[in-house]
């Protein structure tokens, strides 16, 4: 049976990135890390291959071992329903934190309260409220 996961490739962060990314959600681990040893082909430690899961959905993390001419784009992003003003305030501030807020945190016709940024790390999320 197929299986689709999201899949995120970093150059050096992804560590730091589900160790982030796991503090902010409930039903959240890290699951496996694989690291480059000495011989490389990436940094010492970096990781090879990675799983984690966020609220119980599982992902992939690796820290590429070659440069690229990209990264992540908001034209991809991690969509998350918040059930109460405390969570996707919490969210917000911490996701936006030393990244960029590509739709402010308000209400849109289309959400009582919904906002979309670019964390520290490029990944872009989308955050919404269900019920106010």
């Amino acid at each position: 049976m197929q299986k689709v996961t999201t899949f995120l490739m970093f150059e050096g962060r992804a560590e730091e990135a589900m160790n982030f990314y796991t503090s902010l959600f409930p039903d959240s681990a890290i699951q496996s890390i694989s690291r480059y040893g000495p011989e490389g082909p990436g940094p010492e430690g970096s990781v090879i291959h990675a799983t984690f899961t966020l609220a119980g959905q599982q992902l992939m993390a690796i820290d590429s071992a070659a440069q690229h001419e990209f990264t992540f784009t908001p034209a991809m992003s991690l969509y998350i329903t918040c059930e109460s003003e405390s969570e996707i305030d919490d969210l917000y501030a911490a996701l936006s934190d030393g990244g960029g807020v590509l739709m402010p945190l308000d209400a849109y016709p289309f959400s009582p309260k919904f906002a979309w940024v670019a964390d520290r790390f490029g990944v872009s999320w989308q955050l919404t409220l269900i019920s106010v």
